[in-house]
């Protein structure tokens, strides 16, 4: 069973040798604007595959000098595969790790309880299952008093110093470019202090403390300068939330405004990306001005969008001397005409415009996104948490149940842990209320109310995981604004399935693996339902991970199913939820939204109350989900719009996903 194939969705649109160049000459052309030698890999899982190879051929060599190996390592979740990786190789492969220093990165301070620590997230993920002596385990204290600091840092640089210095150091790279907890605007000749923590960096914590409430204001972290003494560096960046930053830091300048472009003069530094973290690097989105090119259909949309906007010009008014000079004269050789070429890639984006997301019946669907037939065909919504299908499709949404399909929605987690505790809270005293009126003699009843009560309001601690009643309170809050929204939209809410996938009930931030568990209960919905049309959400940016595993665990299900007749003749759509849209050269189907459906569409979002400003979980945006959603779709609306194509109030922009 398949179960990451979301991270090969990028596959159909890069060849390997933009990524993968067989020799030397090639790579040298198509890597002339980087500044930071640069691994791109398929997915993250070859990438720590092949560090963590590497990180142990060199303790190898160590132990064969009878010398030590001193490793830095970071926290977070970039670097969990190499940590389980060198876990495999110790216990299958013999690996010592007798001869290996370790020293944290960085720690959060103040800390008030260690169950937050990043010492003990790197013992649980990686240092307690290897022979490490502990007493070669370093790492910043975050319960230090104040006054202790100043003297800690420096006996920590000292530290580093008595052992030889770091002979590889492991980082991981922030969205703002940072490494460790160097944030804008750290000196190059920074060395291990402690650091005020900018709001971005706050939110990128909240995975590991649960809400940006229990992030601490601080860390103590190791300063520019003392990682560039390190001897060997490897900075990982997976996902593409990470491409703007990685483009960054291998292509810009070198400025402490964007802290890991420092790396730009260490002599032995290396960045290790997948293809999603490394796809706004100029090899791989704009290969024309490195290489000749493999043009297709979506590069040369690509290409001419790119042009529209480098000479501030619409699609049909670009002229050969835009194309010569802006390196692509080889579409004007292919073409024979700026003409051509503009006709061609106006035609194309024109056809992706559709106001029949589920296919227009009775009509030529030669050049339509949607087939015509069947009608009304039976069709899926797949909603990872309870409110991503209003918020990234309600338009679409709307349309298909207006023009008479026949549509299910399947919401794949409870999104329990993004209920507030005041909600809870304030149904239960509504329960409460209600039970005392009505059946006062209740006593099992009240008393399940009041323990409820006293745990919220009193008994609960930072770090507690709800117990199960809440838990089962905060699914049903989220599945009960799930199906009024539903039932606003005008759904028939008999096809409201929630199949609350177990991965994701841990009560915690932090999730369980996928398992065939997961694909099994998609599987059987599938079967169930047997849909002409399907659309997930391939929102990989989700900064919590959820939609990435459930969109592998729908690719997983089809993956093993797509030999059966029905999925033969499905139709797949991926839409992008509150944090990203895709880019235009990928856009397969575009449904433009009215004024009055955008309001439809927002009214239909607001009906998921307990997401509003006080949800834990907004992410690094400030926008409410709404807010977010109107924004992304006008800006399609008006991307099109500044082609040279129809202007419309908004636009929710869809791309067709084909087994693997």
């Amino acid at each position: 069973m398949r179960l990451d194939l979301s991270s090969q969705i990028v596959l159909d649109r890069v060849p390997q040798r933009y990524y993968s160049p067989e020799n030397e000459f090639e790579l040298s052309a198509l890597t002339r604007y980087e500044k930071v030698p640069t691994l791109i890999y398929e997915s993250s899982v070859d990438a720590s595959l092949q560090i963590a190879k590497d990180i142990a051929a060199r303790i190898k060599a160590k132990q064969a000098e009878n010398a030590t190996f001193v490793l830095a390592l970071p926290g977070g979740q970039s670097p969990l595969t190499i940590y389980q990786e060198l876990v495999r190789i110790h216990k299958e492969e013999g690996l010592s790790f007798k001869n290996v220093i370790v020293f944290n990165l960085y720690e959060f301070y103040p800390l008030q309880a260690q169950a937050n620590s990043n010492l003990k997230l790197l013992k649980e993920s990686f240092l307690d299952f290897v022979d490490v002596d502990p007493k070669n385990i370093y790492s910043p204290d975050g319960s230090i008093s104040k006054a202790e600091i100043l003297n800690y840092c420096r006996d920590y640089e000292l530290k580093i110093q008595s052992v030889g210095g770091i002979d590889y150091m492991l980082l991981g790279l922030g969205r703002a470019g940072n490494i460790g907890i160097n944030i804008a605007g750290s000196s190059l000749n920074s060395h291990t202090r402690l650091i005020l923590l900018d709001i971005q960096s706050r939110k990128e914590a909240v995975n590991t403390f649960g809400s940006l409430d229990k992030v601490p204001v601080s860390a103590v972290t190791m300063g520019i300068s003392t990682i560039m003494k390190a001897k060997e560096i490897a900075l990982i960046a997976w996902g593409e939330d990470k491409a703007n930053s990685v483009k960054d830091v291998v292509e810009g300048a070198l400025s402490d405004a964007i802290p890991a472009s420092c790396l730009q003069a260490h002599p032995n530094a290396r960045v290790y990306t997948d293809l999603n973290a490394g796809f706004d690097l100029t090899r791989i989105n704009h290969p024309w001005l490195v290489t000749s090119c493999e043009w297709n259909s979506k590069l040369i949309r690509r290409a001419i969008v790119w042009l529209c906007f480098r000479v501030n010009k619409p699609i049909l008014k670009l002229t050969n001397k835009d194309y010569q000079n802006n390196g692509l004269e080889e579409l004007l050789a292919l073409y024979g005409s700026a003409y051509n070429v503009n006709i061609k890639i106006f035609n194309d984006l024109q056809h992706t415009i559709t106001g029949w997301p589920g296919g227009k019946p009775d009509a030529d669907d030669t050049n339509r996104p949607e087939r015509a037939k069947p009608y009304p065909k039976n069709v899926v919504i797949f909603s990872p948490h309870p409110d991503d299908d209003v918020i990234s499709m309600g338009g679409t949404f709307k349309r298909l149940v207006d023009q008479k399909h026949n549509v299910h929605v399947a919401y794949q987690t409870s999104g329990n842990i993004a209920v507030g505790d005041e909600e809870v809270i304030r149904y239960v005293s509504l329960l409460e209320d209600v039970r005392a009126k009505y059946d006062p003699s209740n006593e099992a009843f009240k008393k399940k109310y009041a323990d409820i009560l006293q745990y919220l309001l009193h008994d609960k601690k930072e770090g507690d995981v709800d117990t199960p009643d809440i838990m089962f309170l905060k699914g049903h809050i989220r599945r009960q604004e799930a199906t009024t929204a539903c039932r606003y939209v005008g759904m028939d809410t008999k096809n409201v399935r929630f199949l609350d996938l177990p991965f994701y009930e841990t009560g915690r931030v932090k999730k369980n693996p996928i398992s065939e568990a997961d694909v099994e209960i998609v599987k059987k919905y599938l079967k169930e339902v047997q849909p002409d049309e399907i659309f997930v959400a391939g929102d990989l940016a989700d900064p919590h991970g959820t939609h990435k595993v459930c969109l592998d665990a729908i690719l997983a299900a089809i993956d093993e199913m797509k030999n059966e007749e029905w999925l033969k003749h499905c139709r797949i759509w991926m839409y992008r939820g509150a944090w990203a849209e895709w880019e235009i050269d990928h856009i397969e189907m575009a449904v433009p939204i009215s004024p009055e459906e955008l309001r439809s569409k927002r009214n239909a979002i607001l009906k998921h109350q307990s997401q509003m400003e006080s949800a834990p979980f907004l992410g690094n945006d400030e926008r409410l989900f709404w807010q977010r959603s109107e924004d992304r779709n006008r800006a399609t609306a008006e991307l099109y719009r500044s082609l040279g194509l129809a202007s419309y109030e908004a636009i929710e922009a869809f791309v067709q996903y084909k087994p693997i």
